[in-house]
């Protein structure tokens, strides 16, 4: 093992955003830059109950990723009890509809208000 993973860091227009947004679908504590994390200024970092860091970072200029295009580099599965719930709850917090999965509640995939993309999976 070369290191540990530290966070993960969402590039976005604005930092808040995603935070609040993810801060409502999987729990945890929001707050301010943290010198623990060398996120750095106009970040935003959100702590889990023992799972990992997620921060957002402001970035200007900042471009939205486009799912099957080159610019997306990775996904969120995130565990839910009850997708068809789940897809309308995270809704709330400015999550949008990105592909239906074919009917599938379980495939769903929405995007962050950053356009970072997320799925909700059954556990």
């Amino acid at each position: 093992m070369i290191g540990r993973l530290r966070c993960v860091v969402l590039d976005c227009p604005d930092a808040n955003e995603p935070a609040l947004s993810y801060q409502r679908l999987i729990g945890g504590e929001v707050d301010g830059p943290d010198p623990r994390w060398a996120v750095g200024e106009g970040c935003v970092v959100l702590r889990g109950d023992g799972g990992p860091v997620l921060a957002s970072q402001s970035v200007p200029g900042h471009r939205s990723p486009v799912r099957g295009a080159p610019e997306q580099r990775f996904h969120f599965d995130v565990r839910v009890d009850g997708p068809d719930a789940a897809g309308e709850a995270v809704l709330t917090p400015g999550a949008v509809p990105l592909d239906d999965g074919g009917g599938d509640p379980a495939r769903r995939v929405y995007a962050d208000p950053a356009g970072h993309p997320f799925r909700l999976a059954r556990p």
